[in-house]
């Protein structure tokens, strides 16, 4: 019955999984902020580096979708958004096709952006590569072996806010680094959600995510720690002089954690959907804030 109702275009936007995309464009906001307000913006690497991190994101969705059917971990029984290749919307072959397609349009960007910056542009996009297909591929995958949430924060955390502002100012900067920290601990979080959600379906299958290697409440606790982490670490940044005060704004966001943890503490499988989407939302609204915190000083 899905299979009849969609189109061919719409099964592909569902296989790219568009509401990540918020994790992947975060990170690049925030990196590009710091360019600004450090007066070393240039428009035409973070143009690229935005669409480079959304075509890896995307095609490590593609790599996700295949891989987890291919290993038995999408079942009848999976509890988060629909997948593709599980559902018979598009055949592994084709998901696979897609995947090399994506990442080889994020390597065509990547020329362009080692031009600009040189080897290190090399080694950052290769690495991002290798790690997007080795999250649910090959003989080790990363997110069957409780890596999965270190891969996150370091390719959405520092990789991605440092890579960008790099790109802009060829060198990596102590704010640059700073900034890293809370968006990799809310792009973990949001993969905490999800393998707390699957850590019935996970442990079934053998896929040994942090999740199931710690249990509910370590998982539990391990959201909360970097949704602490999150907030801690622009207090650090102002009382430490490595930006002004305003990066405080982002602590305007925190409205938004409460029912989050609520959730978490108080549900199981299904409903955690709602943490899930609202994590993510949490993480625009807090890169948004802390970008905007950035380069208001700036301005003034």
């Amino acid at each position: 019955m899905i299979n009849a109702q969609l189109s061919t275009p719409q099964k592909w936007v569902l296989a790219a999984r568009p509401k990540t995309l918020p994790a992947a464009a975060a990170p690049v906001a925030v990196g590009t902020a710091v360019a600004i307000s450090e007066g070393v913006f240039s428009f035409w690497p973070a143009l690229a580096a935005l669409l480079g991190a959304l075509l890896i994101q995307i095609a490590t969705n593609f790599a996700n979708d295949v891989f987890d059917y291919k290993k038995g971990a999408d079942t009848t029984e999976r509890l988060g958004p629909l997948r593709v290749t599980q559902a018979g919307l598009l055949s592994p072959g084709q998901v696979m096709a897609g995947m090399w397609l994506t990442f080889g349009l994020a390597a065509v960007i990547g020329v362009y952006l080692v031009l600009v910056g040189g080897w290190p542009i090399v080694v950052i996009g290769l690495l991002s590569i290798l790690a997007g297909i080795a999250y649910t591929g090959g003989p080790f995958p990363l997110g069957y072996n409780g890596l999965g949430d270190l891969f996150v924060f370091i390719f959405f955390g520092l990789v991605a806010v440092c890579g960008t502002y790099y790109v802009q100012a060829l060198t990596v900067s102590a704010a640059a680094v700073w900034t890293a920290i809370p968006l990799g601990f809310l792009a973990t979080a949001i993969l905490v959600v999800n393998n707390l959600r699957d850590i019935d379906t996970d442990r079934a299958a053998g896929k040994k995510t942090m999740a199931v290697r710690l249990g509910r409440r370590g998982a539990q606790m391990e959201y909360l720690l970097l949704a602490g982490g999150s907030y801690l670490a622009p207090l650090l940044m102002a009382l430490l002089g490595v930006s002004s005060a305003w990066v405080l704004l982002s602590w305007l966001s925190l409205p938004l954690l409460r029912p989050l943890l609520y959730l978490i503490f108080k549900q199981k499988g299904r409903p955690l959907n709602q943490a899930l989407a609202g994590t993510a939302r949490l993480e625009l609204v807090f890169s948004l804030l802390l970008a905007l915190g950035l380069i208001l000083p700036r301005l003034f």
